[in-house]
Parts: C-alpha cells; sequence; structure tokens
C-alpha cells in the first residue's frame, strides 16, 4: 500500500471540516437576589458563562436553554443586553429555547435571541411589571407593639410594611412600574418589530400564552425543543456543549465547610430565606406551575 493510498483511507475529512458546535447555557430559575442562603440569575453569576459560550471555537450558535417566570427588572435588562453585546462582537447567532415558561423577565432573556422556540405548551409572554409585598402594621397593633422610625427625608419610610399604606406612596410605586414598563416594551419593540401580530394594548398589558399561540402573535418563531431544533438546523452531528456555572457548587461547598464547623444561619437569615422562597414559590405558582 502507497503511503498516498494509506493517506486517502485515514478519517482527515473529519478533521478539515468539524461538526458544527452549539454552546449551550441554562438560564433557569428567578431572576434576581432571593436571599441570603441562595441566588436566582444575575449579571454576576452569568457573566463568567457567557463569556465561556461565546469563546466557543469553532461556534456556530449559543442556544439559551430558558425556564423563567421572571424577576427583578434590571438583572433581566443587564442578562439581554451581556448577550447582545457578546452576540454582536463575536458575531455569533443566539437561540433561545423555552422549557416550562418564558414570563415577564424570563421573555426579556428570549427576547434577547434572534431567533425563540417553545414547546406547544409552554407559557410565553406578561409583558409588565408586578410589585408584591406584605402589610403587618394591624398585627403589630393586635400584638401591642409599637414601631420606632425615624428618618431623615420624608419619603424615607414609602411603603413600609409595618405602616398604613398611603395612598401617595402607591401612586409613586406606581410611577416607576409604568417606566419600567416602558423600558420592558421598547426592549421588545427593538427586538421582535414587526413580527409581533397584535395591538400593543394586548400585548403588553401582562397577558401569558401558550407557546402555541405565542407563535400566532409572533412573540416566538417556532415550536420545537432544543435539540431536535439544532440538528435540523446543524446536522445530526451537531455537538452541543453544556457551559455551566461555578456558583451553586462554590455556595455548596461553603455550607458544608460552615456545617463541618458546627455553624448555623443567624434566624433572621433564615426568616429572609423562607420569605425569599414564598415570594420565588409565589411567581412558578402564578403560571401553575
Amino acid at each position: 500500500m502507497t503511503l498516498s493510498s494509506w493517506l486517502d483511507r485515514l478519517p482527515l475529512g473529519a478533521l478539515r471540516t468539524p461538526a458544527p458546535q452549539v454552546a449551550v447555557v441554562r438560564l433557569a430559575g428567578v431572576i434576581g437576589p432571593l436571599g441570603p442562603l441562595r441566588g436566582g440569575l444575575s449579571i454576576a453569576s452569568l457573566a463568567a458563562p457567557l463569556e465561556r459560550a461565546f469563546r466557543m471555537k469553532p461556534l456556530a450558535a449559543v442556544a439559551l436553554a430558558l425556564n423563567s417566570p421572571g424577576g427583578a427588572a434590571t438583572q433581566s435588562a443587564l442578562i439581554a443586553a451581556r448577550v447582545r453585546q457578546l452576540a454582536e462582537e463575536k458575531e455569533v447567532p443566539v437561540i433561545a429555547f423555552v422549557e416550562d415558561v418564558a414570563a415577564s423577565g424570563g421573555y426579556w432573556l428570549a427576547a434577547a435571541a434572534d431567533e425563540i422556540y417553545a414547546s406547544e405548551t409552554s407559557i410565553v409572554g406578561s409583558i409588565g411589571v408586578i410589585s408584591a409585598g406584605f402589610g403587618f402594621h394591624e398585627l403589630i397593633t393586635r400584638l401591642g407593639i409599637r414601631r420606632r422610625l425615624y428618618t431623615a427625608g420624608e419619603r424615607k419610610a414609602m411603603l413600609d410594611p409595618f405602616l398604613e399604606e398611603n395612598p401617595a406612596d402607591v401612586e409613586r410605586l406606581k410611577a416607576l412600574q409604568r417606566e419600567v414598563h416602558e423600558a420592558f416594551k421598547a426592549y421588545v419593540r427593538a427586538r421582535r418589530g414587526s413580527k409581533l401580530k397584535l395591538p400593543e394594548e394586548q400585548l403588553f398589558n401582562g397577558e401569558f400564552w401558550t407557546g402555541k399561540r405565542a407563535l400566532e402573535l409572533g412573540l416566538v418563531d417556532g415550536i420545537g425543543d432544543l435539540r431536535a431544533t439544532l440538528r435540523r438546523r446543524f446536522g445530526d452531528k451537531v455537538r452541543l456543549r453544556l457551559v455551566g456555572g461555578e456558583r451553586g457548587w462554590l455556595r455548596r461547598r461553603l455550607r458544608l465547610a460552615a456545617d463541618s464547623a458546627g455553624q448555623t444561619a443567624a434566624p433572621a437569615e433564615w426568616a429572609a430565606e423562607l420569605l425569599s422562597a414564598l415570594e420565588a414559590r409565589a411567581l412558578w405558582v402564578r403560571f401553575g406551575l
């Protein structure tokens, strides 16, 4: 056998034309801080995974595996902005895949992608702003507790849960919500443009839809799951590379170290954690999840 015929039998073609590679970044959970013992999606936790995803070579696309009921508007905007910055710098397309839900801030993240896919039964939309809290002023009165609160600045104690609700404070909060809502709407307009099929007063009123209906409304571009859609797009040999964060691992190690040293969280931390867990759960329950 000659050297040339031997070389012809080697799989050099695969080396010259490697299989397409897609980086997959999971964006799952509530957006924003959740409590002292656990965190939600934030630019701090996602900056490094996003950088690693867009640094992969060769890279056909970056896929966002989305499952979020929303959360903090600012973190939603910051994460979406970073996705767009990296996509434009690297000239790489971004494709979002909605799992159970991409609502409110979750849809803000989805809109950062060049294309959005969802399952027929996914929940999509909720383009609005919400603020929730508790009022305890009647409870502490019944318990005979007197609140002592001192401020410099007449609006410093606005919406304090231990004070009776002030209509002027509520109106101020609603004004802030309108500003945030306008920023959200502007982003969706810029990203989805002429794809949107309903008047804005119907699309941007906080309502949400199934993935099938969202396709009809122009909120998503297609029905499909991540693996099957990417195989259709880039071929059966496409390589899907999951890019994970390190924060969860570090937090678990630190917690184990604290437990081994006989340390426990303070009661205030556990109370804050419980409230944050309830608030996070309320976001998921709102969409039947």
